[in-house]
């Protein structure tokens, strides 16, 4: 019979990588010979089906077709196997064990390779069919890309399983890395699907290494072009390795402030307090200075509070010490730092400092012990008999200045204007 070495070597291909999932790498390392023997295997498959309906060598053109089926037929019972009995069976297995990683990887695979028979078994049969020439390489060639895809996915799909078991073990153990695993998979997606591009176009005889130097004389024009791009890809990587936020907390990155939504390969997203969404390059984030307010062990607050000049001596310190004990008796202050003290004469008020950390940082948090504190001290002033100050200004006027305004005003308008030299 005639060797259909394109076809029968898709069917290797196919064969291998359900081993390895690398299929082109594995196929070029066993070489000539063992592709040799995977077609000798499908050679002496039909040669028995042969012999054993037709002895006499008659209706070879319908043995061929006959194997197609068998081939096919055959794929569909492996999958059934594959997918109800094996992959059942290693459902069960894992859920008896301890990790979580078998629970997540069993089904990731089960699709892929459900899908990987079906290609494995379609091209299989395909090419045990007399078909002419052409249309057994364009077999050939949509073999290898099928195959290729299907293997990725596989990949793409156990890689994320395995990710999302080192994102769930991150949070349970409290690492910072856990909040950018969502990046981190973006990545790796990126580089697994551009690894696949390079073998499919090297699977259909492409010289790889020719357009990766096509690519390179051509690289500064891209990179001039892409600039922008480039930086915010390093950019995302920076946030990565630094982790100076993540997702959930509010920061202030240069002039944008808000909670960050998420973080991408390009750009990172926060939500304002107004509810409008800011998109902000990475290559800015990397650069720009980061508050991260959510990462503030306390909330700090400083306010001036002023009493009017009637205030005594002492009913200032009588009331130095009831705002002391507001604050020292308040489970919503953190008492490693606390300050209450008669700082300034004003213009207009005689001014007390205060200065605490709320325990919480949480801004709403922060705002409810911030009215509870203020309404006590509004209670402590009112108890005293004191009154808050505000803008106003005393005029002072001379003793003998005054008695002869007082005397002008009592003499009505027909009396003598002060000062113009009467007697």
């Amino acid at each position: 019979m005639t060797h259909r070495t394109s076809s029968f070597r898709t069917v290797f291909l196919l064969t291998v990588t359900a081993i390895s999932f690398l299929p082109v790498q594995v196929a070029a390392a066993e070489g000539v010979s063992s592709m040799q023997k995977a077609n000798n295997v499908l050679d002496h498959f039909v040669d028995w089906l042969q012999l054993r309906i037709f002895p006499d060598g008659a209706h070879s053109d319908l043995v061929h077709w006959i194997a197609c089926g068998v081939l096919f037929f055959a794929a569909i019972l492996l999958r059934r196997v594959v997918t109800h009995v094996i992959f059942r069976g290693l459902r069960r297995l894992a859920s008896k064990t301890q990790t979580t990683l078998d629970d997540k990887l069993f089904p990731a695979l089960e699709r892929p390779v459900a899908t990987f028979i079906m290609v494995l078994g379609i091209f299989a049969a395909l090419t045990a069919l007399p078909l002419a020439p052409v249309v057994d390489a364009l077999i050939s060639h949509g073999a290898v890309l099928s195959i290729l895809a299907v293997s990725f996915w596989g990949i793409l799909r156990a890689g994320g399983a395995v990710l999302d078991h080192l994102e769930e073990t991150a949070h349970e153990k409290q690492i910072g890395i856990a909040h950018f695993m969502p990046l981190i998979k973006k990545a790796l997606a990126a580089l697994v699907i551009g690894f696949g591009v390079l073998m499919g176009i090297k699977s259909l005889g492409v010289d790889v290494g020719a357009v990766l130097t096509g690519l390179g004389i051509g690289g500064l024009a891209v990179a001039f072009a892409a600039q922008d791009t480039i930086a915010n890809l390093f950019g995302s990587f920076v946030v990565v390795l630094d982790h100076p936020f993540k997702v959930g907390d509010y920061v202030r990155i240069g002039a944008a402030e808000g909670i960050v939504e998420d973080i991408g390969l390009r750009s990172t997203r926060l939500r304002s307090a107004d509810r409008t969404q800011i998109v902000l390059p990475n290559k800015t984030a990397a650069a720009e200075t980061i508050v991260n307010f959510t990462r503030m062990p306390q909330r700090r607050v400083d306010q001036k509070i002023g009493l009017t000049y009637n205030t005594t001596a002492e009913q200032m310190g009588v009331v130095l010490e009831d705002l002391r004990k507001i604050l020292r008796e308040d489970a919503g202050v953190h008492q490693d730092f606390v300050v209450v003290n008669f700082t300034d004469t004003s213009d207009s008020s005689l001014d007390i400092t205060v200065t605490y950390f709320t325990a919480d940082p949480d801004f709403r948090k922060h705002l409810v012990v911030r009215e509870r504190i203020n309404l006590k001290i509004l209670g402590a002033v009112a108890a005293r008999g004191l009154s808050f100050a505000f803008p106003t200004r005393t005029l002072h006027v001379e003793d003998d200045v005054a008695r002869k305004l007082a005397g002008a005003r009592l003499a009505g308008p027909e009396a003598p204007a002060v000062g113009d030299g009467r007697n």
